[in-house]
């Protein structure tokens, strides 16, 4: 799998339209298209696919810190919308994109600087227009959760120039 170093790493629109949700996901697990950059800074990788749920394995390191020397909120967030948006995007259809409406994260405990975790989105509801799932981060190891989210996302069918 590798990760977008420049805009021409990142597939054209037509090729994101030539395919359903689900098989756009299957083909970045597999690296025949890129992870996104942002997966690369904030340190996390696709880990599961399937039909409606996708998973994110990740291990927030010193750059993720805040001012007080805990795992930025912003962190929990980034693979939060990140798991949930894309379980969401597993269902739409072929000629379909998508884009993340809003989104909230609580945060039940601290996520140690250098433990692993694993991000799960499970899709509730993907339908013409509007897609919704719900989301928790665990420990990969100790099972223990971290945080939770729920978002909203616009599935739009965009004509191709």
């Amino acid at each position: 799998m590798f990760i977008a170093q420049s805009p021409a790493d990142m597939p054209d629109l037509a090729t994101m339209l030539s395919m359903s949700g689900l098989d756009f996901m299957l083909a970045m697990q597999r690296g025949e298209i890129s992870r996104p950059p942002i997966s690369g800074i904030m340190d996390y990788h696709l880990d599961e696919v399937s039909a409606g749920r996708v998973s994110f394995r990740g291990t927030p390191e010193f750059q993720h810190t805040n001012p007080m020397g805990g795992v930025h909120g912003g962190w929990y967030g980034t693979l939060l919308d990140s798991c949930m948006a894309c379980a969401v995007m597993t269902l739409i259809p072929k000629g379909s994109v998508y884009t993340t409406l809003e989104y909230k994260v609580n945060l039940t405990r601290a996520i140690p600087v250098g433990m692993e975790i694993l991000a799960t989105g499970t899709s509730d509801h993907a339908g013409r227009t509007t897609g919704v799932a719900h989301g928790e981060i665990r420990g990969a190891v100790d099972g223990k959760l971290y945080a939770t989210g729920s978002t909203t996302c616009l599935i739009m069918q965009p004509t191709q120039p």
